[in-house]
């Protein structure tokens, strides 16, 4: 289990002590068993509020270089050759 950040204890602690005054004084309760109640509950709210404070992000693993794309080949046109044409051209006289 990865330990509790700085954040994590400062929002869990703020949130046990402040949950439990707001529910002392707003329940005014004078039993032994009210405030026990009260005080597991601030410590359960306290225990949610600190596991669900978002945890710093590690920087993303740097991605692989990108590579480098093939240069596009374009097929050369060439001419159909007739049966009874030699493919060899002759030179033209000038």
């Amino acid at each position: 289990m990865p330990r509790p950040t700085a954040a994590q204890l400062a929002y869990g602690s703020c949130t046990v002590i402040f949950s439990t005054l707001a529910m002392l004084l707003l329940s005014q309760t004078s039993s032994g068993l009210g405030i026990a109640l009260i005080t597991v509950s601030a410590l359960a709210l306290g225990l949610l509020v600190a596991m669900t404070v978002p945890l710093p992000r590690t920087a993303p693993p740097a991605a692989a270089p990108a590579a480098r794309p093939e240069p596009r080949r374009v097929p050369v046109q060439r001419e159909p050759v007739s049966a009874g044409v030699d493919p060899v051209r002759e030179p033209t006289a000038s």
